[in-house]
């Protein structure tokens, strides 16, 4: 029989957030949202005393990230005409980072001297342990060359690879700072852009072939933001030998690597046999344990030639000197925190699950790929009928922030981005709030 505490807290549960019967039966199945069913909602502070990496870690606890210094809580005039929205548009996490993370972090900060770091070998140890076991991948620790972020590697490498009015592939819709990056260098924009198919997006090899001639690099985002996509061996392949054969160096941003949801495996484009020689990989612990503010990433680069002036060009803009604190954050990261990248996909697949019953249920009318990896959801809202200006004005009268999908580029029109990294509270009162905004649309 069950427990009548459980039903009462459950129905409550579904009285203050709206939930059907059916939805609620849904989730409480569900690992880590089952239990938050179960007890009292309450926003707490973050307590890191005593911590244990192979504990249950409690992704349900809302974190007050308001006047934090949070781009994502405190920047939102950068896109949207009020502050006062739930913000589920920057790629972060409201989640604190692994308690080894926290508890490094700790360390250097108690020993209160800041002064000019060193990048111990420790961390390229770390690094290369880490993809040889998560990924399969094994790489010389010589190979690894470290930046602020995954932007400013790419922005290196085209200073160092290509020159003002080159050509630069990309695939839109795509994260839109690779645009940005591109316009401010004078970099020439060539768009593969991705097919969309009743089954999700494919690259069109076809199109590929035609428009990589004449190009000086390819950016390949891998894993895909915004749509979720994990490349397939063979699709990775054909993109290596596409630029193998025209010459193109291939820079591919796979710092979504470690985000991979079930029933799909990263496999690093250079890795594979015969993938070539000219390819750059930048990777990064930023996205998988929440550590942008950080500022810290690598590039994998086999090849001599293109490590040493990728390397000099970093030394010359003087981005070679190492955040402190980024280090002793990656290098815990990478040494012990898989049990809580285990436990955290663990719970973005349920937040993924219930985004699928709750649109499935309450908005019909809009049509969603279940991404393969990112806590990223691509929302098609395209056969309700609204022009892209009142799409966004409806969501922010419904106080809630989610990334237009023009800001992607060709493809993006229609659609939105929504973040749900997240404790599922948040996501559900997102989710609440785009129902609000599309009340009163019908379907087409």
């Amino acid at each position: 029989m069950d427990n009548p505490t459980r039903i009462f807290q459950v129905v409550s549960f579904q009285g203050i957030l709206g939930f059907s019967n059916s939805l609620v039966k849904e989730l409480t199945r569900i690992p880590f949202i089952g239990q938050l069913l179960t007890v009292p909602f309450r926003s707490r502070s973050l307590t890191i005393a005593n911590m244990d990496e192979s504990r249950e870690v409690d992704f349900n606890q809302v974190l007050d990230r308001r006047h934090t210094q949070s781009l994502k809580w405190d920047g939102m005039q950068i896109l949207f005409p009020v502050t006062d929205l739930l913000p589920m548009w920057v790629a972060d996490m409201d989640f604190a980072s692994p308690p080894c993370v926290l508890e490094a972090l700790q360390r250097k900060v108690a020993h209160g001297v800041f002064g000019y770091p060193f990048r111990p070998y420790s961390l390229l140890t770390a690094v290369a342990s880490w993809l040889g076991n998560r990924h399969c991948w094994a790489i010389e620790t010589e190979w690894l060359v470290f930046a602020p972020g995954v932007m400013a590697s790419l922005a290196t490498a085209l200073l160092a690879y290509t020159k003002v009015g080159d050509r630069v592939l990309i695939q839109s819709p795509v994260y839109y700072p690779f645009f940005q990056v591109l316009k401010r260098n004078g970099r020439m924009v060539v768009d593969n852009s991705l097919r969309l198919d009743g089954e999700g997006y494919r690259i069109d090899f076809a199109d590929l072939d035609q428009k990589l001639p004449g190009a000086s690099m390819m950016i390949f985002c891998s894993l895909h933001n915004p749509v979720g996509r994990v490349w397939r061996s063979e699709e990775l392949v054909e993109v290596a030998r596409l630029c193998a054969k025209h010459d193109v160096l291939l820079f591919s941003d796979e710092i979504h690597c470690d985000l991979v949801l079930s029933g799909n495996h990263h496999i690093p484009t250079a890795s594979l046999a015969g993938a070539g020689h000219r390819i750059i990989t930048c990777m990064a612990p930023s996205k998988t344990f929440n550590l942008a503010g950080l500022s810290i990433s690598f590039c994998v680069i086999p090849d001599a030639d293109l490590r040493a002036k990728f390397r000099q060009t970093l030394q010359a803009l003087f981005l070679d000197m190492p955040n402190l604190l980024g280090i002793a954050a990656a290098e815990a990261a990478y040494r012990d925190g898989e049990q809580w990248l285990d436990q955290l996909l663990s719970y973005l697949e349920g937040n993924l699950h219930a985004i699928r019953l709750f649109l499935a249920e309450r908005l019909p009318g809009v049509q969603f790929i279940p991404p393969e990896a990112t806590y990223l959801a691509w929302l098609d809202f395209r056969l309700l009928g609204q022009s892209q200006q009142e799409l966004n004005q409806k969501l922010v009268e419904a106080k809630v922030a989610l990334d237009d999908g023009m800001l992607f580029g060709p493809g993006g029109e229609g659609f939105q981005r929504l973040n749900f990294g997240c404790p599922l509270t948040l996501l559900q009162e997102g989710l609440q709030r785009v129902e609000q905004a599309m009340k009163g649309a019908i379907s087409r």
